[in-house]
């Protein structure tokens, strides 16, 4: 299972029709908080618009994971709005090509990338379409190994300084 993600940046309408059709896109997730632009078809309506005229389903989740309002992501993450957002996504994600769609060009800036962390995590693929021949795909997630445990030994007295070879 995969999930692409995508940010409207200033592609124009054909481009941009262009990416969801080469990728197979089905359903586009709005996650931008507000879905407003400067770009007609980068509104809510000229998306539904869009998504219409070429057969994609369009889905406003700004709601859910429309980014933190307070730059906290560890408490938005943690939030059940984000939560019932990543189920909305994986469900769809497990039946048709989905697509998560912002502002920003590429990720790394993007809370996108978090909802494509949290995603990853879940066993999901997560690729970032940049352009027409470019996409990023961020590594699998894997956990952590535990951290080392201290020893509970007690050092000997002596033993870590560094002896000069030879005969004493």
């Amino acid at each position: 299972m995969k999930v692409f993600t995508i940010g409207t940046d200033h592609r124009t309408h054909f481009d941009f029709a262009r990416l969801l059709i080469k990728y197979g896109v089905e359903v586009i997730f709005d996650v931008r908080r507000n879905p407003e632009s400067r770009e007609e078809h980068f509104r809510r309506d000229g998306l539904q618009a869009l998504g219409a005229a070429q057969g994609i389903d369009y889905v406003y989740m700004g709601n859910e994971l429309g980014g933190p309002r307070d730059a906290n992501y560890t408490q938005w993450t943690s939030a059940d709005d984000f939560k019932r957002g990543i189920d909305i996504i994986r469900n769809k994600a497990s039946k048709r090509a989905c697509c998560i769609l912002c502002a920003e060009r590429t990720p790394e800036n993007c809370h996108r990338r978090t909802i494509g962390e949290h995603l990853s995590k879940l066993g999901i693929e997560v690729i970032h379409i940049l352009d027409e021949t470019s996409v990023w795909t961020a590594p699998p997630y894997r956990p952590s190994p535990p951290a080392p445990r201290p020893s509970l030994r007690a050092p000997r007295p002596g033993r870590d300084r560094w002896r000069r070879p030879g005969p004493r």
